[in-house]
């Protein structure tokens, strides 16, 4: 069973596992991620085989600034503009690889691009003192709900990994926001951490949204489940339903619900986000065999929140 160490006490053990090929699960403003040496094939590979992901999944390297950044990929000014205004933060750009970069093939999955972000606090300190990139997808088994805390990652991976670092409950609680410049034009992979008005206000422009197949992590239809199905947007609840609530004001029969728990009482997309993953694994210990929830808005951080519950409601995919 994975040890959990207190962020305070961790940073050594950490380093050598890292150094050494070896897997570690670590605090990030977002989620816990699962952290590898990105140049390590042997270590990329037990990323994968921790979490059970499909090779063609490609992950997010994490570095500690802009110069072993710039190192890795090419910015246009777009790309640099918003790095310089969001990093380090929950922001990953996806960018075109520099030839020789030293990043190993199976980090992303044969794409001639690279998914970068630079995170805060322990991630950032502990890819300073390694001198590398890591890869750090969410410390979950794939396809299933990311882990917030480290005791939800030690349940999830406890016996596929040696340590847990303990930074407490993430603060942003949901994925990166993920980002690609193309001709100057910004296109929104995967909404996350910032919201896109944000994000055009820095940039002056609009993004568009969509993507073409597996450009960048996080982006299987089916994705962030819970072992519940899930029901969306729901204004009655069924018996023997638990429910996940956001707001004042409760969907007709909530009195029903084997279960309940609230994203935000007063409608705070910020701390909905939050508690999302932390809620959906609550609610899914109670065994209830569907998990319903109310609307929930679609402006700023909304729009992440609806784009996981809709990947964690979706027909489940064996790849994933």
């Amino acid at each position: 069973m994975a040890e959990i160490l207190a962020i305070g006490e961790a940073m050594e053990q950490a380093l050598a596992l890292l150094e050494g090929g070896d897997v570690v699960a670590i605090p990030t403003e977002t989620v816990y991620g699962l952290a590898g040496d990105a140049t390590n094939g042997v270590a990329v590979a037990r990323i994968f085989e921790a979490k059970g992901r499909p090779r063609f999944n490609p992950l997010i390297a994490h570095v500690a600034d802009r110069a072993m950044a710039d190192r890795i990929a090419g910015f246009d000014p777009l790309s640099a503009k918003l790095a310089e205004a969001f990093w380090p933060g929950p922001l990953t750009l996806v960018l075109p690889q520099r030839a020789g970069n030293g990043i190993h093939p199976l980090v992303t999955a044969g794409l001639d691009t690279i998914a970068l972000r630079m995170p805060r606090g322990f991630g950032g300190e502990l890819i300073v003192r390694l001198g590398r990139p890591v890869a750090a997808p969410s410390a979950n088994s794939s396809g299933k709900i990311s882990g917030t805390t480290a005791q939800a990652v030690a349940a999830d991976l406890g016996a596929r990994i040696g340590l847990v670092v303990d930074g407490g409950a993430t603060p942003v609680g949901l994925e990166s926001t993920i980002l690609k410049v193309e001709n100057g034009k910004l296109r929104l992979l995967r909404p996350g951490g910032i919201g896109a008005e944000e994000i055009e206000a820095v940039a002056g422009a609009k993004l568009s949204r969509g993507a073409t197949g597996i450009e960048a992590p996080g982006m299987l239809a089916s994705h962030y489940a819970p072992g519940a199905a899930m029901r969306l947007n729901v204004e009655k609840i069924a018996e023997g339903e638990a429910l996940l609530a956001f707001g004042r004001n409760r969907a007709e029969g909530w009195e029903r619900a084997v279960a309940l728990r609230n994203l935000s009482e007063r409608g705070d997309l910020r701390e909905a986000a939050s508690n999302l993953f932390a809620y959906m694994q609550a609610l899914d210990l109670v065994g209830a065999a569907t998990i319903a929830v109310e609307p929930i808005p679609f402006e700023g951080l909304g729009e992440a929140i609806n784009d996981r519950l809709a990947r964690a409601a979706a027909p489940r995919d064996n790849t994933a």
